[in-house]
Parts: structure tokens; C-alpha cells; sequence
């Protein structure tokens, strides 16, 4: 990725490393903490996308609605939510009563309890694949059941993915995650494992996403062998790329003519672009969808939503999905609130997420271009990416035109203004923001722009 020097000095902006110093000096509690951190937890983190946070990693004391604050007393307005699973944004009351409520009743049984089919009875009203639901804790394990589930229905080993989506972190799925270009060059159409370790990939077809020659001809090669296609239906870890106008129908038609399952990986859009996740957004129904992140509204819970004659091989115990805190009924009694606030008023909190959201996105996009930035936002209103690059991505490889630098410069600025992004160019909304937070933040850009 492009790593050129920032030019935001030139539009009149206090440098990179004089906001570095000034962030800085306002979290000393954060930077003591990671320096202890590293002593005992390795990488001082427990997962390590957030070593990349800049200046240092943060340590935070608190939430409230839209606003999170450090262990220095400095509060941000958030638009990480958590990596995004917190849709109705920091510590919700509903949510907060439902959890606490099912905390006075006991923590984990082990065994069934109500909230189980209460969910699940919500779930399969919302989402129109759902015939069935199945339970798990995070979106990397969900999606093994559902390539398991796959393969048992078709009784073929392989499955198709796209370059720059991501579906976990199991050695069957880290493949072809964000590749650079010279590791595009050197494999030669092969699967590219993420980092060493990883056990040799022979089940993996991996071609760009919106390349329809490319999925056609893998089929023709491959078909027999192909169980499914799995793709996040909009592309939210690389770029939020969308797909092309009727790339996700062709997916459907191309599953189907062939046998293999479409499995939307919808663990970033599910619940996020419309109370029945991305296939009701586009209106393309997939065999299988994986559920995480804001399903559970802050709490760890993952879901597997698929038509009945699939997810039949779970319910009679043909595919082995199995958990110990599968279905706990604290994240349950999280998801059940979160889901009941996002359908209340026949969904009105998707128009707010979606006007405030597209308030932002364009907001931001005319700032920086008004300065000269070449900018592209893509995704938007709950969810959308902001990149420095001249021109829109239509594929993983496009977006590796992007400044990252420039990116990486503009977030510590905002940093420094008080407005928290994540280091990727991913932004996102909750039911919590108000025209009034975003017009601050809208503020907050100016300023850095100068």
C-alpha cells in the first residue's frame, strides 16, 4: 500500500508529529498500561489489529451512547463501536436491563432455556434465509459450521471466496486476506495464507471479487468440487466495496445451476444495512448467512441462519455443531433487546441509521475534496469506508491504490480533535449518534483540514 508523506500540512493542519505529541501527552494512563500490558499479554493486546491504533493502543474506562472515555478522562466521539458490534451504540438501557436482569437469574446453564427459541422465533421473522437458526459465540466459528454444512450437503470439499474478504481466522478461511501486490504476483492464482503457521490450503478457490469470468471458470474447472461460494455481500473489510449491479444474482444463479450453497458472510452487514441484513437490502436470498457483531449488541454471539433443507443436517445431528456456551442466555437476552429496539416502529432506527450515516459520509467526502484530497467513501449510511485514492474500487486489488498514510495521518488528527475512526477507513453508525455529534465531527474535520 502507498505509504507516501502526508500532505495534510500543506492545506494549513498542525503536522503528523506535532499531533502526535499532543495526543501523546494527553493519555499517559494508556501508554503506562500497554507498557505493563506487554509484560504478561502478548502483543499487550488480545487481538492484533489493535496493535495498529496510533499513536499506542488506547485503554478505555467507560461508555455512554455515541461517546467513549479513556483511562485519562479523555472522551471521544466513537465510530469504532467496538469493531462494530455496538449497533445501539455504548452500554443501551434496554440492553442493559434485559443483561441485568438475566444476570440475577444465573450466568450460563449449559442446558435450554427460553431465550433460545425467543431469538431464534425474532431471527427467522427478520431474515428472509431463516428457516432454521444455529447458535455460536463468534463469527469465526460460525462460519466453519457453515462450510462444514456445506460440504456435508453437497458432499464436495471446496469452496469459492473472493480476494479481500475476510471470514475468520481459522487456517481454512485466512487466505487471500489483503494480500500485498507482489504477494499477488508470486502465487499464481493460489490461495495466500495471511501469516506462518498456517496449515496447507488445498480447499480454496480464491478469485477477485465482481469477476465474473473468473467464477465462471472455476466453476467449469471445478464444479464438482466447488460446496459453496462464501462472500461478504458487501465487501466491509476491504473498501466496502459493493458488488457490481447483478454480480450477487449471478452468484445465486451460478449456485444454483451447479449445485454448490451461497453462503452470504453477513457478520459486519447483518443487522447493520437492514433489520434482515444485506440479502434483504439487495433483495438476493442466500442458502446460508453468518450472523456476529451486532447480533448480540455488545455481547459475544454468532448465528447461522439457512433454509431448512440445510440446516436440517444440524438439526438431526448428521453435521456436528457443538459449544458450551452456545445459546447463553446473557448474550440472548442482549440480542433479544437489541433486536426488539431495532424493529420497534416498523425499523425506524434504519432511516436515522441511514440519514445520519449518509450526513457523514458526504459530509466528510465534500471537506476533504474542497481541500484538494482525492477522496472516495464507498458503503454507506450504518456502515461506509473513506479512502485517499482518485478513483472508486470495484475490487480488492483497486483499493491498494490508497494512501494509507494519508489515512493513517487524517485518524490521529481526529484523534487529537476528540473523534475516534478505526485505522482501516472503516466508519460506523449507531442508533446512539445524533445530528448534532455528527455535525461536531464534521467540525472536527474541518479544523484538521484547517
Amino acid at each position: 500500500m502507498t505509504s507516501s508523506p502526508s500532505p495534510l500540512a500543506a492545506f494549513g493542519a498542525t503536522s503528523p508529529a506535532a499531533r502526535e505529541a499532543s495526543v501523546r501527552r494527553k493519555i499517559p494512563g494508556s501508554l503506562a498500561r500497554y507498557e505493563r500490558a506487554q509484560q504478561t499479554l502478548a502483543g499487550g493486546v488480545s487481538t492484533a489489529l489493535r496493535r495498529s491504533a496510533r499513536p499506542s493502543p488506547l485503554y478505555f474506562d467507560s461508555g455512554a451512547g455515541a461517546v467513549i472515555t479513556d483511562v485519562d478522562g479523555n472522551q471521544y466521539l466513537d465510530y469504532t463501536l467496538a469493531w462494530g458490534p455496538l449497533i445501539l451504540g455504548h452500554a443501551p438501557e434496554a440492553v442493559n436491563q434485559a443483561v441485568a436482569r438475566q444476570l440475577a437469574k444465573g450466568h450460563t446453564f449449559g442446558a435450554q432455556h427460553d431465550l433460545e427459541f425467543e431469538v431464534a422465533e425474532l431471527l427467522c421473522r427478520a431474515i428472509p434465509c431463516a428457516d432454521l437458526v444455529a447458535f455460536a459465540n463468534s463469527g469465526t466459528e460460525i462460519v466453519q459450521v457453515a462450510l462444514r454444512l456445506a460440504r456435508a450437503a453437497t458432499g464436495r470439499t471446496k469452496y469459492l471466496k473472493f480476494e479481500g474478504h475476510y471470514h475468520g481466522w481459522d487456517d481454512s478461511v485466512l487466505v487471500s486476506y489483503r494480500p500485498t501486490r507482489p504477494q499477488i504476483e508470486a502465487a499464481g492464482g493460489q490461495p495466500i495464507p495471511v501469516g506462518v503457521g498456517q496449515r496447507p490450503n488445498h480447499e480454496t478457490v480464491a478469485v477477485e471479487w465482481n469477476d465474473r469470468e473468473a467464477v465462471t471458470r472455476a466453476f467449469a474447472q471445478q464444479a464438482s468440487e466447488i460446496a459453496a461460494v462464501v462472500c461478504e455481500p458487501l465487501l466491509c473489510n476491504s473498501g466496502c466495496v459493493a458488488a457490481d449491479p447483478g454480480f450477487l444474482e449471478f452468484l445465486r444463479d451460478i449456485t444454483q445451476a451447479h449445485g454448490a450453497l451461497l453462503i452470504f458472510d453477513e457478520v459486519i452487514t447483518g443487522f447493520r444495512l437492514a433489520l434482515g441484513g444485506a440479502q434483504q437490502y439487495y433483495g438476493v436470498t442466500p442458502d446460508l448467512a453468518t450472523f456476529a457483531k451486532a447480533a448480540g449488541g455488545g455481547l459475544p454471539l454468532s448465528v447461522l441462519a439457512g433454509k431448512r433443507e440445510f440446516m436440517s443436517h444440524i438439526a438431526t445431528g448428521q453435521v456436528v455443531h457443538a459449544g458450551t456456551l452456545n445459546g447463553n442466555p446473557l448474550a440472548l437476552a442482549a440480542a433479544k433487546a437489541t433486536i426488539e429496539e431495532l424493529a420497534r416502529d416498523d425499523a425506524a432506527a434504519y432511516r436515522q441509521l441511514w440519514s445520519l450515516g449518509e450526513t457523514l459520509r458526504l459530509g466528510l467526502q465534500e471537506i476533504l475534496q474542497s481541500a484538494g484530497l482525492p477522496v472516495v467513501t464507498a458503503g454507506g449510511g450504518p456502515v461506509f469506508h473513506l479512502s485517499f485514492m482518485d478513483q472508486p474500487a470495484r475490487t480488492y486489488r483497486d483499493t491498494l491504490r490508497a494512501n494509507t498514510a494519508l489515512y493513517s495521518d487524517f485518524g490521529l488528527a481526529l484523534l487529537d480533535e476528540g473523534v475516534l475512526v478505526l485505522p482501516d477507513g472503516r466508519w460506523y453508525i449507531s442508533t446512539a449518534h445524533t445530528a448534532a455529534q455528527v455535525e461536531q465531527t464534521l467540525e472536527a474535520a474541518r479544523r484538521v483540514i484547517g
